[in-house]
């Protein structure tokens, strides 16, 4: 039984990370219906601004945990600010194109930023350092590391945080407006553009926190980090019920514990492959995810 709480735990560290990334596929999906592909690669950009924080603060002989803060606000305003502008330039031109239009436009803006970060920092991954060493825990027999507690610690907090954004301020009115019905909101003095905007910046804000925390976790980062975690990122949304907030949440826990159970098994070689099978499954079986809802449209 220790064994399985074991993995469990394993589980909802890397769940921890898709769910994070999960949030801003479902965020912009809930307000203009497009599913950001380029999300993965802003992960991608938020890692590396980190770790280029991290690396010039450790000169300074700062006390870890302040390195950590600074790293991981300065890589989400970094990523905010790169969301924003992707936006602006390449999606709001084709706010009135058709869906196909703008998907590929989210394609070649993914292959934009892998290329770029070739160009930039080289094809080779680069060692991401340890910012606060690792402690082991055993708590009732479970090995527990102080990795797996700062995950997800960081997880729920940014969770409550977003929550209180959506539905206790201005802006997150705003964002639910928008997503109701956007002419209407227009029409009641909303600025669409600016929320929209504001979408994308909090989505790549969570990407780029989630992008920190891998690094720390896994100790390496590179240029095309971003392809793997941010599709099974977005198989968590729509496991979870694309457009929905807590459904993100949820999805991301539950496709980490079911990787992480697969590889303890034995199968580790399979974890990827079970990951797009659960997006089948979820296709076929309830398109609208965990949470999601059946809309109707009008012929």
């Amino acid at each position: 039984m220790e064994y399985y709480i074991q993995q469990i735990i394993n589980g909802l560290s890397v769940g921890s990370i898709y769910a994070l990334i999960a949030l801003g596929y479902t965020m912009v999906y809930g307000i203009i219906k497009l599913i950001n592909f380029a999300h993965g690669d802003v992960f991608m950009v938020g890692a590396f601004a980190g770790l280029y924080i991290a690396k010039g603060l450790d000169q300074y002989n700062l006390p870890p945990v302040v390195v950590f803060l600074v790293a991981l606000i300065f890589s989400m305003a970094f990523s905010a600010i790169l969301g924003m502008v992707i936006e602006r330039i390449a999606y709001r031109p084709l706010r009135n194109a058709s869906r196909i239009s703008i998907l590929i436009t989210a394609v070649g803006v993914s292959f934009l930023l892998e290329n770029g970060g070739i160009f930039i920092v080289g094809p080779q991954p680069k060692g991401f350092p340890e910012i606060i060493a690792k402690k082991q825990f055993e708590i009732l027999g479970l090995q527990i590391d102080s990795n797996q507690i700062m995950i997800l610690l960081i997880t729920v907090l940014l969770m409550v945080v977003l929550q209180y954004i959506v539905q206790k301020t201005k802006t997150g009115k705003a964002m639910r407006a928008v997503s109701f019905d956007m002419e209407a909101a227009r029409l009641m003095g909303i600025n669409v553009d600016r929320t929209i905007s504001s979408t994308f910046a909090i989505g790549s804000a969570l990407a780029a926190a989630a992008g920190v925390i891998f690094g720390m976790t896994y100790n390496s980062v590179d240029p095309l980090m971003g392809m793997l975690p941010g599709l099974k990122a977005f198989v968590a949304a729509v496991l979870g019920g694309i457009g929905s907030i807590p459904g993100a949440l949820v999805g991301g826990l539950l496709l980490g514990t079911v990787e992480t159970g697969v590889s303890s098994v034995g199968y580790s070689m399979w974890r990827d492959g079970v990951a797009f099978a659960v997006l089948i499954l979820i296709l076929i079986f309830k398109p609208s995810g965990l949470f999601g809802k059946n809309i109707r449209e009008k012929v």
